[in-house]
């Protein structure tokens, strides 16, 4: 991510944020939108694991 699109987007999300936020709700938004971005890359780069194969390893039903 370019520097000026990240601060947009840090921007952004702490005009989001209710009047009352705290620190805590800033790292937590922050830490969510940290955790998404990462989910897509994966995706985007294939490193992906089906629900099926996921279900098999835990023993899970389907």
């Amino acid at each position: 991510m370019q520097a000026a699109n990240f601060k947009e987007i840090a921007h952004r999300l702490v005009d989001e944020l209710p009047d009352d936020a705290n620190w805590d709700d800033v790292m937590a938004k922050a830490y969510e939108r940290q955790m998404i971005e990462a989910g897509l890359a994966d995706s985007e780069a294939g490193r992906v694991t089906t629900v099926e194969t996921v279900r098999r390893k835990y023993g899970l039903s389907e």
